[in-house]
């Protein structure tokens, strides 16, 4: 009996969640890294890189915020600073301010390269560098989705060829699917997230289930081209607060409106992607929030009810996730 409990609250100790997402133990932090655990105590000890939050139980728990600056610190080491000065700068630099919203200059160039050239792991380092030098929602919105939609815009002008539209896509959508693991864990509400039928289109709507996480949900990713009574079998079963759809064409969501709708008798709905419009949202009786990531998810956030689980009236939110 004991066993069986200790080994629930350990489960329970991993679900935790703070305002720099979910905590997990130093194996994670290690896993997403690639810095040893070693390394890591060792420079949690003597620079307090990271600041792990304690448990009841004597745990030590890690947020995206040590594994960022963990990322930095490795830039920052392989730029030729000593590992002294590295630490140094990632915490000056935090305390300033100055690693939170600027996408370094040049890195949006950097990774078109590494994307057109199918450089596989240059493009990760690439990656690397820009989720270790800015805040999660600054290299989504100023970086990656904008280079996302560059390369779709030369492919639809013969520019770029489907081979290297395809390779982009493939590689960004692997490196965020890797961010969102764990993304379902936690106490707060769950938004559950799906393309509606016939749009393939996804990574903006994985972008903003991650913008999402940051701000405390738990997040059921359903992904492409799901039908109206899948989604809403999902939301049932996992009584989830939200449900979030997207879609680039218009017509797509005019085809599923009415089940978006009464979809709407049992959680929030959120309509997002180019496709959402205030017309669409006033047909499903619902609000249209703003494209920008961040923007969508705090509008979202503040329609949902103080207590996971529960409604807030009757009200039917529309979510634009880019």
């Amino acid at each position: 009996m004991t066993g069986a409990l200790s080994r629930v609250c350990i489960r329970c100790l991993l679900s935790e969640v703070d305002g720099h997402g979910p905590l997990v133990r130093i194996g994670e932090v290690s896993r997403r890294t690639g810095v040893s655990v070693e390394l890591l105590r060792a420079w949690e000890t003597r620079y307090r890189l990271l600041r792990p939050k304690r448990t009841v139980g004597g745990f030590r728990l890690y947020s995206d915020l040590d594994a960022a600056r963990v990322q930095r610190m490795r830039s920052l080491l392989g730029s030729g600073l000593s590992a002294a000065q590295a630490a140094r700068t990632v915490l000056q630099e935090e305390a300033a301010g100055t690693h939170a919203t600027t996408v370094p200059l040049g890195i949006v160039e950097e990774l078109d390269r590494g994307l057109l050239a199918f450089d596989e792991p240059g493009t990760h380092a690439t990656l690397d560098r820009l989720f270790s030098s800015v805040v999660l929602e600054a290299a989504l919105e100023d970086a990656i989705l904008p280079e996302l939609r560059s390369i779709g815009d030369r492919w639809a002008a013969g520019e770029v060829t489907v081979a290297q539209e395809h390779f982009a896509s493939t590689l960004v959508r692997g490196r965020l699917l890797a961010l969102a693991r764990g993304w379902d864990r936690g106490r707060g509400h769950r938004a559950v997230l799906a393309c509606v039928p016939g749009e393939l289109h996804d990574i903006g709507l994985m972008c903003f289930g991650l913008v999402l996480r940051r701000q405390g949900w738990r997040i059921l990713y359903l992904g492409q081209d799901t039908p109206p009574e899948t989604a809403a079998s999902a939301v049932r079963r996992s009584r989830a607060t939200a449900f979030v759809a997207a879609s680039v064409d218009r017509r797509r969501f005019t085809a599923v409106a009415d089940e978006l709708a009464d979809l709407g008798q049992r959680a929030t709905v959120a309509i997002g992607g180019k496709g959402a419009t205030d017309v669409g949202a006033r047909r499903m009786h619902a609000m249209l929030l703003a494209p920008q990531l961040s923007t969508g998810a705090t509008q979202l956030t503040s329609a949902a009810p103080t207590v996971p689980g529960r409604r807030r009236g009757k009200r039917r939110a529309a979510a634009g996730s880019g």
